[in-house]
């Protein structure tokens, strides 16, 4: 044999050793995530039974509610006086509307920027 073809030999034994080395970290890697997965999943609390499950309220179950909220009005300032800042207003609560329509987009209006509709034409 030559010294080349030696050198040649010895360079992929050696890359060989070094593919074996890593594939056998990664399978360590491997098995050290579900050793600690399953230690992790041990020391939570069991699962509840059927029994301890929640249930529906005596009056049956609870259905929601549709109104209109408008919010209250933001207070006049009198002529010559000086306007508000947004820490002199009170939290703006809202109330129940008179109105039972629901409010809808212009037609042709996807009703938010970029929503994907045509938009108004």
């Amino acid at each position: 044999m030559s010294t080349a073809s030696m050198q040649l030999a010895a360079a992929s034994g050696l890359m060989s050793l070094v593919l074996f080395v890593v594939a056998v970290g990664v399978l360590a890697f491997l098995a050290g995530g579900f050793w600690l997965t399953s230690r992790v999943k041990y020391r939570e609390s069991p699962r509840p039974r059927p029994e301890e499950q929640p249930t529906l309220p005596p009056e049956g179950p609870v259905h929601e509610v549709r109104e209109n909220r408008e919010s209250q009005e933001v207070p006049v300032i009198p002529k010559g006086g000086r306007p508000l800042t947004p820490y002199e207003l009170s939290n703006q609560d809202t109330r129940p509307s008179a109105s039972k329509e629901r409010p809808r987009w212009s037609r042709g209006s996807s009703g938010s920027f970029g929503g994907g509709g045509l938009g108004a034409h």
